[in-house]
C-alpha cells in the first residue's frame, strides 16, 4: 500500500439513521453458513462469481445450493456451475457491452471504456441491475447516484484531481497518477504506515496472529501419514480463474512427481481419486518431473464437468480460515491418491 496513493477512488456514501444492520457473512464460510446459521439464509444473489468453482468446501456450498427454501439468483453472463443451481438466471453485459472506469491490472492507468456492441439481448450491466432493485425493494434514496455518470461523479470526488482526472478521460480516455507510471518506491511512493515506513513487525498484525504464537511462528506441516500430499491449486494458462471455464471441455489431471506415482502404481493417464477426509475427486493422473515431490496439482478455475466425478479441487480444501484476515486456507490442504477401482 502507499500513503501517495494513484487514485483516490471511493464510491461510498452516507448510511441512512434509519439503516437497519445487516449480518456480514465471510464469503468463504458461504457452505456453512448456507446449512446452518441462525436465523437462517433465505436469498442468495450471485453476480460477478461463480462461488461453487472458486469456494472451499464444495460440497458444502452444493448442498447450500439444493435448499429448497433458499430462493438463489444468478447474474451472469454465461451458465456457471453455479448458476446451474439458481432459481432465476440474468443475463449480465460482457466488457464488450457497457461502459466502464477501469483501473488497469499491473499498470498505474484509469481508463474509461467504451462499449463495442450494443448489450445482448436482455441482458444489463451491474449498475442498472443494482438501481432497479433499490428502486424496486424501496431501498433507493433522494441523492443517491443512479446513472453511469453519477456513478463515475461520486467514485472520483474524493480525489483532488478529480477535474483533471475527468478532463483528461473524456479527451483520452485515460488518465495517469501524478507520479507517473514509473514510480521509485520512497521516492515518489512510501508504505501506507503512519511513518511512511516498512514495519518488518506490525504490532496489530502480530496481535492479530496472537492465538498461534504472533505473526511470525513454526507452523507444523497439517499433512499426515493418511494424508500426506499438499495440494495446490495454482492458475493455469486456460483458467487463471474460473472465467472461460465453460471453454475448457477436457478432463483437467491431476498432477504428481514420478517418485509419488511409483509408490502408488500410478502411471500416465490412469483413472485416480484424490481425497481426504472431506470429499474426493476421481481424474486422470499426468507424471510431472518438474512437480516437487509430496506435491500434487489440480488447477484453480476448473468447472464440474473438467472431472470424472463432477467435483472439483475445492471439494477437498477445508472451510477454516486464517489467522490474519480471514481468508480461505487453500494450501492447507492435504490428500492421498490411488489407482480408481
Amino acid at each position: 500500500m502507499s500513503n501517495q496513493k494513484a487514485w483516490n477512488l471511493d464510491a461510498s456514501v452516507a448510511a441512512a439513521e434509519d439503516e437497519v444492520p445487516t449480518r456480514v457473512v465471510n464469503m468463504n464460510k458461504t457452505g456453512e453458513v448456507l446449512l446452518s446459521s441462525t436465523p437462517p439464509v433465505k436469498g442468495l444473489f450471485v453476480y460477478n462469481c461463480n462461488p461453487l468453482a472458486t469456494l472451499p468446501a464444495q460440497d458444502k456450498v452444493r448442498s447450500g445450493l439444493l435448499r429448497e427454501d433458499l430462493f438463489t439468483v444468478v447474474y451472469d453472463q454465461v451458465m456457471t456451475d453455479t448458476a446451474r443451481y439458481a432459481d432465476i438466471v440474468l443475463p449480465a453485459t460482457t466488457f464488450l457491452e457497457r461502459s466502464e472506469l477501469a483501473q488497469s491490472y499491473g499498470a498505474y492507468t484509469l481508463q474509461q471504456c467504451e462499449p463495442v456492441i450494443d448489450p445482448v439481448g436482455e441482458s444489463r450491466s451491474n449498475h442498472e441491475v443494482f438501481t432497479a432493485l433499490c428502486k424496486l425493494s424501496g431501498l433507493a434514496r433522494s441523492g443517491d447516484p443512479v446513472d453511469e455518470d453519477e456513478i463515475v461523479d461520486t467514485i472520483l470526488e474524493r480525489d483532488p484531481r478529480r477535474e483533471e482526472i475527468h478532463s483528461a478521460l473524456s479527451q483520452q480516455g485515460i488518465s495517469f497518477p501524478r507520479f507517473g507510471t514509473n514510480p521509485v518506491q520512497f521516492v515518489d511512493v512510501f508504505p501506507g504506515t503512519s511513518d511512511g515506513k516498512i514495519h518488518l513487525l506490525s504490532k496489530e498484525l502480530d496481535h492479530e496472529a496472537g492465538q498461534r504464537g504472533g505473526l511470525y511462528c513454526y507452523e507444523r506441516d497439517p499433512g499426515s501419514e493418511q494424508y500426506p500430499l499438499a495440494l495446490i491449486s495454482p492458475a493455469h494458462k486456460l483458467t487463471v480463474s474460473s472465467t472461460f471455464g465453460q471453454l475448457r471441455r477436457t478432463v483437467v489431471p491431476v498432477e504428481l512427481h514420478p517418485g509419488d506415482a511409483d509408490v502408488r502404481g500410478i502411471s500416465e493417464g490412469v483413472r485416480v481419486r484424490v481425497f481426504n477426509g472431506s470429499a474426493e475427486v476421481h481424474c486422470v493422473a499426468t507424471i510431472n518431473r518438474s512437480i516437487r515431490p509430496g506435491v500434487a496439482y489440480i488447477p484453480k478455475g476448473t468447472w464440474d464437468h473438467n472431472t470424472l466425478s463432477g467435483n472439483t479441487a475445492n471439494a477437498l480444501v477445508p472451510d477454516s480460515l486464517t489467522d490474519i484476515a480471514g481468508g480461505a486456507c487453500f494450501n492447507d490442504t492435504r490428500v492421498q491418491i490411488a489407482v480408481s477401482e
